[in-house]
């Protein structure tokens, strides 16, 4: 019998904006081995200004190839991808985690309260991606469409990322979240280039900030080696 080291599988949209330390496509996010599947034509426009049901089979085909590999655990690098939650789940059998809103559930739970939500764009944040991981709809939401160092280079790639100025709009999206909804008790973040800003979200809001890279090493350190 040959057992497998746990490796984490991410389906990657097809995008071209640098993938900094913290963000789900850069591998020296994790502690542990990474592979990756990007699916052809996977466009921001395709998957979040309006999702393209002809994605859904590419998305399915791309964890079947990662489990293929000896992913133990398959998630994506966009919380959008909610919308497609079960049909990829079924499709393979390992933990699928397809966004950072499936916690939303738990940490509603755990805080009894209300939960923000920090998402790249509110306008195309919709019922069926809440719907799609089982939570429910938040009232809380802001999205970061607005700001236009986050908006030119994740949503439009058309100009460098700059870390230092989506942070400084990251941390005014949360000021923004706090003060339109000062009754939140905790802050989700829905996209996954967010995790590198988690502690300066943390630090502004005073509240427990959770997030897609704590949510894979969460998993995964639960996850089994796999064996042949």
């Amino acid at each position: 019998m040959v057992y497998l080291t746990p490796k984490l599988g991410v389906i990657m949209l097809d995008t071209s904006f640098e993938r900094i330390v913290g963000d789900i496509g850069n591998s020296k996010t994790f502690p542990f081995p990474v592979i990756y599947e990007t699916v052809s034509g996977a466009f921001v426009s395709r998957v979040v200004d309006q999702f393209d049901n002809q994605l859904i089979q590419p998305f399915i085909d791309a964890a079947k190839c990662l489990e293929s590999k000896g992913a133990t655990v398959i998630t994506t690098s966009c919380g959008f991808l909610a919308l497609v939650q079960k049909e990829i789940e079924a499709a393979v059998n390992v933990p699928f985690l397809s966004s950072s809103l499936i916690q939303i559930p738990f940490v509603e739970r755990m805080i009894n309260g209300e939960v923000g939500v920090i998402t790249a764009r509110v306008a195309s944040l919709t019922e069926a991606h809440f719907y799609g991981v089982s939570a429910n709809v938040p009232s809380a939401i802001v999205g970061l469409e607005h700001y236009p160092s986050f908006r030119g280079a994740i949503l439009e790639q058309s100009i460098p990322l700059n870390v230092a100025a989506i942070q400084e709009e990251v941390v005014q999206a949360t000021q923004e979240l706090l003060a339109t909804y000062p009754h939140i008790k905790a802050i989700v973040l829905e996209c996954t280039n967010l995790p590198p800003y988690r502690e300066a979200i943390k630090e502004v809001s005073r509240l427990p900030v959770f997030d897609h890279r704590g949510l894979c090493l969460y998993v995964m350190s639960s996850s089994r080696t796999r064996d042949m």
